[in-house]
């Protein structure tokens, strides 16, 4: 179908529109939209374009961790508690990749308000770790950086 064809669809349209409700206008705004995109797709298969679909970008799992703390020491009153980034924190708060060292000295003051199951599981893991650490040759940088953060942990929450 052509452009003048669709033009003369369109003010068929426009003089039927004067009778239909609002409702009925809607509807037919959404039915001609998606039919104007099912001719541009066709047209641009027939025309050997591929078709590519874009999806936004969704901020990663650390990213929204680490916004969520910015968001914590911020705004605290527009801050609501989300457990799901709570837990990747807590899994993640030893690597200085995924929580570089300005997020970790915000993390430690979140987690002086750690309470129950979550402060106590976070002690466990953090004095596992030590003893782990206390067993190897601790000669490599990244062990030295990991152990540094773990010892504040542990001194903040014990």
């Amino acid at each position: 179908m052509g452009v003048q064809a669709i033009k003369e669809e369109e003010e068929l349209i426009a003089e039927e529109e004067e009778e239909l409700t609002p409702e009925e206008k809607r509807k037919l705004e959404r039915k001609l939209k998606k039919e104007r995109k099912k001719k541009e797709k066709q047209l641009m298969r027939e025309a050997g374009i591929p078709i590519k679909k874009v999806e936004p970008k969704k901020p990663s799992g650390c990213e929204r961790a680490l916004a969520y703390l910015t968001s914590w020491s911020k705004n605290p009153e527009e801050w609501k508690f989300q457990k799901t980034r709570q837990t990747w924190l807590l899994l993640h708060m030893y690597d200085k990749e995924k929580v570089p060292d300005k997020y970790f000295t915000i993390l430690l003051d979140y987690l002086q308000g750690l309470q129950g199951n979550a402060r106590d599981k976070t002690v466990q893991k953090a004095e596992a770790f030590m003893k782990e650490f206390d067993g190897s040759d601790g000669e490599d940088p990244n062990l030295l950086g990991k152990c540094e953060r773990i010892r504040q942990v542990l001194q903040l929450l014990s």
